[in-house]
């Protein structure tokens, strides 16, 4: 199973909150298969204590420590917000990316993104990427090993 693919991507989505948000990358992770669906109520948990909003129009919301034992393998969903979604203090997130990572794969995924993030040229196609092919294309070569 790819940590990537067509159906954990989803562009031109809305949510009312960062919730909202987050319960929509993270059910593209558990219908993918990588989680089981309590890992969801484990972002939203992370989210309450400690906020994943990276800066930059980017959140990265995945479980809590705890979460481990719920996360079947290693995966990623990326969810495109055009107008953004609040992630508190006015901080709007038009991208969304969910995480599971099985055993010792999350520190690595997670700067693996942040990396392909942080470059302005890619963050723009990012959050104007008009295919999910296009938005594949953008992190597949930042996220192989």
């Amino acid at each position: 199973m790819s940590i990537l693919s067509k159906e954990k991507v989803k562009l031109n989505a809305a949510a009312h909150d960062k919730f909202e948000a987050i319960r929509i990358a993270g059910q593209l992770l558990v219908d993918a298969g990588h989680a089981a669906p309590a890992y969801v109520d484990k972002m939203i948990e992370r989210e309450q204590t400690l906020s994943t909003y990276m800066g930059g129009g980017l959140a990265i919301p995945h479980g809590t420590k705890d979460s481990k034992e719920l996360i079947r393998s290693t995966g990623l969903s990326i969810v495109q917000f055009p107008q953004g979604v609040d992630f508190g203090d006015g901080e709007l997130a038009h991208l969304v990316i969910g995480i599971a990572a099985a055993g010792d794969d999350h520190l690595e995924i997670l700067t693996n993104v942040a990396m392909i993030c942080s470059d302005d040229e890619n963050l723009e196609r990012i959050v104007n990427a008009a295919s999910e092919d296009e938005m594949i294309a953008i992190f597949e070569g930042g996220l192989e090993s």
